[in-house]
């Protein structure tokens, strides 16, 4: 009978259209807080995840910078090396050994002449962005692998190719085709076939594998004295950070300016993700605001009827613990709402990126979920609180 009561009375006091206001200025600002919250964590995993954590701006290849005064003096000594390692924002280094032979690569097949004059690199296999099973050589190997930049094969597509009319290739024609390789130097020669197995977008020279660079440099370089590199790769954390910008500067070194230039978005990107997050939990803070201050309204409208009930000798926790019932259960329809709405909106952004080759989850983050389970108790706590204050506020006044 009193739940009936009761009921009757909030329904009156509250009013429809009020009501169905602030359920959906509370849902658009949870939808906010829960869409800036799974921005966060596909950022996180745009520039961390597994899929992603290869990104070529993160690796940078560095070498000195070239004038009239250092011609012919371009290696980098080992107390550069050293101090290079020695900064914060190197998280790896790795060097870039490069061929002491001639070397030369040419088609096995008539169909795609081609003969040209080539020097090779290594670098550690940590510091390559081709994923693959075949990176490794050794005197019985059926090939040697290579690893080729990316721009090279549309210098050949659109530009070689038409000059020397030869046909355009693709990459996976060319991890078909076989070359020759010979190898000359200390008065020796030697034949091996080579394929390409990748193609790189961080390194601009043909790699091969470690251990064939260092067999090959034993066997056919004509002086054993080690030189020291010219080129180095670093890891860092970020490629645009102030910090390596200013030390490669004051070094006399240089990278690849496009590599660093991602860093000024990224920061961009930084400042609307945290703007964002803000905007959200203002908004979110707001609609809260309003809810409850809709809760304290809506007591206070049937006031009077709600002192008669407790004259009467009904409980104010029994009322307490009715209007709860009455404006809690939408903030759960509320959340769910917004859950959806995320999820769904998760779906077509992973879908829409994949076709960009950008990997994304389609699912929301654990922290989106455990976002809405907070908004979900502070909810609970200040609609406790409001009712509560204004029983306390009745009691009082009676």
């Amino acid at each position: 009978m009193l739940d009936q009561l009761l009921k009757k009375l909030i329904r009156n006091a509250a009013g429809q259209t009020k009501f169905v206001l602030a359920v959906i200025g509370l849902s658009t600002a949870l939808i906010l807080i829960l869409s800036a919250v799974q921005l966060q964590s596909n950022y996180y995993e745009l520039l961390n995840g597994k899929n992603n954590q290869d990104s070529i701006a993160n690796f940078l290849v560095v070498n000195k910078s070239l004038t009239d005064q250092n011609v012919g003096s371009s290696s980098l000594s080992e107390k550069q090396l050293t101090d290079l390692k020695k900064q914060t924002f190197t998280e790896s280094i790795g060097t870039l050994t490069v061929s002491r032979y001639k070397a030369s690569i040419q088609s096995n097949s008539q169909l795609f002449p081609f003969y040209t004059d080539i020097a090779f690199e290594s670098v550690p296999e940590e510091f390559i962005d081709v994923n693959t099973k075949e990176w490794h050589w050794d005197e019985q190997a059926l090939f040697l692998p290579i690893i080729v930049p990316n721009q090279f094969l549309d210098f050949y597509n659109f530009q070689y190719s038409f000059s020397q009319n030869l046909p355009q290739l693709t990459p996976q024609v060319v991890k078909m085709v076989s070359f020759k390789v010979t190898i000359q130097g200390n008065g020796q020669s030697y034949h091996l076939n080579g394929r390409v197995v990748g193609f790189s977008n961080r390194i601009s020279s043909m790699l091969v594998p470690q251990n064939f660079m260092g067999w090959a440099n034993y066997k056919f370089s004509s002086t054993s004295t080690l030189r020291q590199p010219s080129r180095v790769i670093i890891k860092t954390k970020d490629a645009g950070n102030p910090e390596l910008n200013n030390y490669l500067k004051k070094a006399g070194l240089i990278t690849d300016a496009d590599k660093t230039r991602f860093s000024r978005y990224r920061q961009v990107v930084d400042f609307v993700v945290n703007i964002s997050g803000i905007t959200g939990l203002l908004m979110f803070t707001f609609a809260l605001l309003i809810f409850s201050l809709f809760i304290q309204l809506t007591i206070a409208s049937c006031k009077e009827e709600i002192e008669l009930l407790i004259l009467i000798g009904n409980s104010p926790k029994n009322i307490g613990r009715f209007l709860m019932k009455r404006f809690f259960p939408p903030n759960v329809f509320i959340i769910l709402i917004g859950l959806i709405s995320v999820t769904i909106a998760q779906y077509f952004l992973a879908n829409y990126l994949i076709s960009k080759q950008v990997i994304l989850s389609p699912y929301i983050s654990l922290y989106t979920i455990l976002a809405a389970i907070l908004v979900l108790i502070v909810i609970a706590v200040m609609n406790y609180i409001t009712i509560q204050k204004y029983l306390r506020l009745q009691q009082r006044t009676k």
